[in-house]
């Protein structure tokens, strides 16, 4: 928004800027926040910053947790959310003593990724298109004790409301897709929230109702360069999760809220630029693919099992990759098959479109981890010359659920649990440390939070369990 401070300045005094929020993330991706009065900003702050403690937020121990953030001045936005005028500004976090960018901050792997990528010579830029799907419920209650263990969600759209009488326009389990009105009860929230996001400076492609038939919802951006693609996604589920806040009701970007129903995922679109020339197009190739290309979807793959831990790092996420339905698990690409891992899609034909979305990820990552992490990925396989044919990753453009099980069996498939998934990240890291990007260190200390979250899943007994097991 803002090309320097005195613009910035001159804006806050002309709008009467009251408060400036200063916004950050935190390791796994969730979004703080701290305010200081308009006559704050100051050009100081911009050299010394506002102090917090990072071992709060899980950027740092407790034993030295003083760091500072200091505001991307090209990221303000004006918060439509608050009473009083308040600017907000994304930040990211430096030493508190030197002011060195801090280099576990998730935001600042993104833009070191993005370096590195540049140092290679491979490109000079990489080009992202995040999918948003979510659920909007209008009531939502959980509960977790030593003798309890319970959740609901309720729907206006759902047809387990039928039998109640009204209006009857329901929509059935997996009836949600493009549903037209009224059985469509959420196209004016869904406008109300890109309004909001268009306002804000991030553009919508467009949304429409999702497959899932109690209230799933996608939003859809234009392709972005990776730091402001991160930048996006955490105000897309902001602004995603206020609106419905201010209209008494509840969004959510957890993978499978519901059983039996579809799940919600965050599919990547991505290409590699080089003077302004896109690196993935070659007309004679498959699905428009470079050669480039088919190296980079073979460093994905290759990577696959250890990306998820970074993609899909939750217990949630593993509720929506179930082996045999039309999940990306299996371990290869095609050219518009939806069960891929790898898909490239038919109408992203032309020099300046042509791509392939990673369709496992899911809104529960860090997306500034996701995007560095598939980038380095990608980079791996292009150094490497991964040929994805040659590695068993297809392509494979048959309804592989028409296969015999013997068939299925061929294709590699993707970690189907948490656990899983941290093992692969352990035995599979090195291409994280590429240019400096990740840090050993820190990656041994996120699966050691992530092991902690699966065991505290698996501790506690399921509610199923009781219809399963009591009369033993």
């Amino acid at each position: 928004m803002f090309n320097g401070f005195e613009q910035a300045r001159q804006f806050i005094q002309e709008n009467h800027v009251r408060m400036i929020d200063l916004i950050f993330s935190d390791l796994w991706g969730r979004w703080h926040h701290v305010s200081i009065p308009a006559s704050q900003f100051t050009e100081s702050l911009m050299r010394d910053g506002v102090g917090f403690d990072g071992s709060s937020v899980g950027l740092k121990s407790v034993k030295s947790g003083d760091m500072v953030l200091i505001p991307d001045l090209a990221t303000g936005y004006m918060d439509p959310f608050w009473e009083m005028p308040t600017l907000a500004f994304i930040c990211s976090a430096y030493e508190a003593d030197t002011k060195a960018p801090f280099p576990v901050d998730p935001r600042n792997i993104a833009i070191r990724a993005e370096a590195y990528l540049r140092e290679t010579g491979i490109a000079d830029q990489s080009i992202w298109g995040p999918e948003y799907e979510f659920y909007v419920f209008d009531k939502v209650s959980y509960e977790n004790g030593v003798n309890t263990a319970s959740y609901r969600v309720d729907s206006r759209e759902a047809d387990w409301h039928s039998g109640e009488g009204g209006h009857g326009h329901f929509i059935p389990l997996h009836g949600g897709y493009h549903a037209m009105a009224p059985k469509d009860q959420l196209y004016n929230l869904r406008a109300e929230m890109c309004a909001e996001m268009e306002r804000m400076g991030v553009d919508v492609k467009y949304h429409h109702h999702e497959v899932g038939g109690p209230g799933q919802c996608e939003i859809e951006t234009p392709l972005f360069p990776l730091l402001k693609a991160g930048d996006a996604t955490q105000l897309v589920k902001y602004v995603v999760k206020m609106v419905a806040h201010r209209r008494g009701q509840t969004a959510t970007f957890m993978p499978k809220p519901l059983y039996g129903e579809a799940g919600s995922g965050m599919h990547f679109h991505q290409m590699l630029m080089k003077g302004g020339k896109n690196l993935f197009y070659d007309e004679q190739g498959y699905g428009r693919m470079s050669q480039e290309a088919l190296w980079y979807i073979g460093g994905i793959l290759a990577h696959g099992p250890a990306l998820l831990a970074l993609t899909n790092p939750s217990t949630n996420s593993y509720r929506r990759l179930v082996p045999g339905f039309e999940a990306p698990v299996s371990a290869f690409f095609s050219l518009g098959n939806r069960s891929a891992a790898i898909r490239v899609p038919k109408y992203a034909d032309q020099p300046e479109t042509a791509r392939f979305e990673f369709r496992p990820p899911d809104a529960t990552c860090n997306v500034y981890l996701a995007l560095a992490a598939q980038l380095l990925a990608g980079i791996d396989g292009i150094q490497k010359r991964m040929d994805p044919t040659a590695l068993g990753f297809g392509p494979i453009d048959q309804n592989i659920f028409g296969w015999s099980e013997a068939q299925r069996k061929q294709i590699k498939s993707l970690p189907t649990s948490l656990t899983e998934a941290c093992d692969a990240l352990e035995g599979d890291m090195d291409f994280l440390l590429a240019g400096g990007a990740f840090d050993r260190l820190q990656l041994e200390d996120y699966l050691r939070h992530l092991r902690a979250q699966e065991a505290a899943v698996r501790n506690r007994p399921h509610p199923y369990e009781m219809a399963l097991y009591f009369e033993a």
